[in-house]
This record gives structure tokens, C-alpha cells and sequence, in this order.
């Protein structure tokens, strides 16, 4: 399971749109966001740099991993 560290989610809508637009990627199986711990846990085997792209697209930005 790859985690990664995100900035810029401060409520529940947040955590929402980082789940949705990992889980739109094809081999992304789930998306589990720790709000309090500004991480995003992915299970699956979708490219690293793929799964950044996706959280940047959604307005928020990738530290580096957790």
C-alpha cells in the first residue's frame, strides 16, 4: 500500500474529492484518507505519478510519501 502525504484538505468535502479522484484512476482498488494526518493511503497498482497528478488535479498537493 503506497501513503502519501497531502496538504490542503481541511474538512470531510476534502477528504471526499481526494478519494474520488484516486479512486477514478483504473487500477486504483481503494482510496483511504486520514484527515487528521493529512495522508492518503492507495491499495492498488496504479503508477505513483499517476496518483499524484490526480490529487494535484483536484486542488491539493502531494508532500512526498508518508
Amino acid at each position: 500500500m503506497l501513503t502519501l502525504k497531502v496538504s490542503g484538505m481541511t474538512c470531510g468535502h476534502c477528504a471526499q474529492t481526494v478519494t474520488k479522484a484516486v479512486e477514478a484512476l483504473p487500477t486504483v482498488e481503494r482510496a483511504l484518507v486520514d484527515l487528521k494526518a493529512g495522508e492518503v493511503a492507495i491499495k492498488g497498482s496504479a503508477d505513483e505519478s499517476a496518483i499524484r497528478q490526480a490529487i494535484e488535479d483536484a486542488g491539493y498537493e502531494v508532500q512526498g510519501r508518508a
